[in-house]
């Protein structure tokens, strides 16, 4: 599928709102994809505000900053999914992960979830955003990419997808480098 891949700035954040308002991306809207910026305890949430909504303006505060998170695909001007990347220091919950935990010290660049929406699911979606991640971190600089898929036989459950299928990585000749739980690899590229 030949998408358009861009990064989230503030001027898409209403893209990004749409995606994760969509039928099939209940789990993303859960959290808008800080859950693995974060590590240890919250702390206290302000009186009526849940923690998706606190998540929201978090990731809103982001993209606000100038760093975007991560890149929205487009088919056409319809958003049809979401890609969250970047260095993996500001993953903070992946230094306690026992399966994405830092395999050496060298520096790379983290491809944490995928949001595809249920109407934009089996047509590619995934594997585009994929390839336009791999650009992405190439043009930023980034010398080694790193994901967390998910490895199962035959077809899993969409909503535990989020890391995407190693299959999806294999494709483009990302290779194993560590294997903690029998379904959870550790893939790396160099995105040269």
């Amino acid at each position: 599928m030949k998408l358009t891949v861009l990064p989230l700035t503030p001027e898409r954040w209403p893209d990004l709102e749409a995606l994760l308002n969509a039928k099939g991306c209940s789990v993303a809207r859960g959290c808008w994809c800080m859950h693995y910026r974060r590590s240890g305890a919250q702390g206290a949430l302000p009186s009526g505000t849940t923690r998706a909504q606190a998540d929201r303006a978090d990731l809103k505060e982001l993209v606000d900053a100038g760093t975007p998170p991560g890149l929205i695909g487009y088919r056409g001007k319809v958003p049809v999914g979401w890609v969250s990347l970047g260095p993996r220091e500001e993953y903070a919950r992946l230094k306690r992960s026992p399966v994405m935990k830092a395999v050496d010290d060298r520096p790379v660049w983290s491809i944490i979830c995928f949001v595809v929406p249920s109407e934009h699911r089996g047509q590619g979606v995934a594997q585009a955003l994929l390839d336009g991640a791999i650009a992405y971190a190439r043009k930023q600089g980034a010398k080694l990419l790193e994901a967390y898929p998910v490895d199962k036989p035959g077809r899993a459950n969409d909503d535990q997808m989020w890391f995407g299928a190693k299959s999806m990585y294999d494709r483009v000749g990302f290779k194993e480098v560590a294997r903690r739980k029998p379904q959870r690899p550790v893939v790396r590229l160099k995105p040269t």
